[in-house]
């Protein structure tokens, strides 16, 4: 029997992959055309990866610039100003607030996101999602770290655990907390879990039926 399920947020829950697609292009278009395709590829094919971590290699490896820990923190500040209002009216992925609403009296739900703690629970907060979860974690903390806290502190066997996400980063945490996992693909056509043997749903609405499958 399922306890507990462990959702990443954007991309499953809510959909704003988007949302940070054209903040990270505004961000750098005064760097080009060129350096704007590869900036929001990179972001596309690294779901999960932190936004610092994102910024990190876009100077390193695509600008070949230096970047001190100043300029770092005032780019995630503007990323961050960029996003939050937008990911705050962004629409629930089709299912989600309704299978949120039916089970979450029945089934323990948590967040597990890259995205900040503090401005991840200020998101939630501010859609009306809190009444959902058990808890909201975010980054610094990686997933894989989040997903072991969560079943350590409340005492859940792994098999008892459904980790849902849309991303590598996300198959990670799961495979390294031992829960079973779900991803979601969207419409773009990418599919990370070419290669892993995982239960993919193209929304929400499909997860009911293999959690109570599994």
């Amino acid at each position: 029997m399922i306890k507990a399920i462990i959702f990443d947020f954007d991309g499953v829950l809510v959909e704003s992959v988007n949302v940070k697609t054209r903040a990270f292009a505004k961000m750098f278009e005064d760097k080009g055309e060129e350096v704007v395709r590869q900036v929001t590829s990179f972001h596309l094919k690294n779901g999960g990866m932190t936004r610092d971590k994102k910024i990190m290699f876009y100077y390193n490896e695509i600008l070949m610039c230096p970047l001190s820990d100043e300029k770092l923190e005032e780019l995630c500040d503007t990323f961050s100003r960029l996003v939050v209002d937008e990911v705050i009216r962004s629409p629930y992925v089709e299912g989600a607030k309704e299978f949120l609403e039916k089970f979450y009296s029945e089934i323990d739900f948590y967040v597990a996101s890259g995205t900040p703690e503090q401005e991840l629970r200020e998101i939630v907060k501010r859609r009306g999602m809190s009444l959902f979860f058990k808890g909201v974690f975010g980054s610094p903390a990686q997933k894989g770290e989040i997903a072991k806290m969560i079943l350590k502190q409340n005492g859940y066997n792994s098999k008892e655990v459904v980790y849902v996400g849309d991303s590598i980063a996300d198959l990670r945490g799961a495979i390294e907390s031992g829960t079973r996992f779900i991803g979601r693909l969207d419409d773009s056509g990418h599919d990370p879990f070419t290669d892993n043997d995982v239960n993919v749903v193209k929304d929400m609405t499909e997860i009911e039926g293999i959690i109570r499958g599994l």
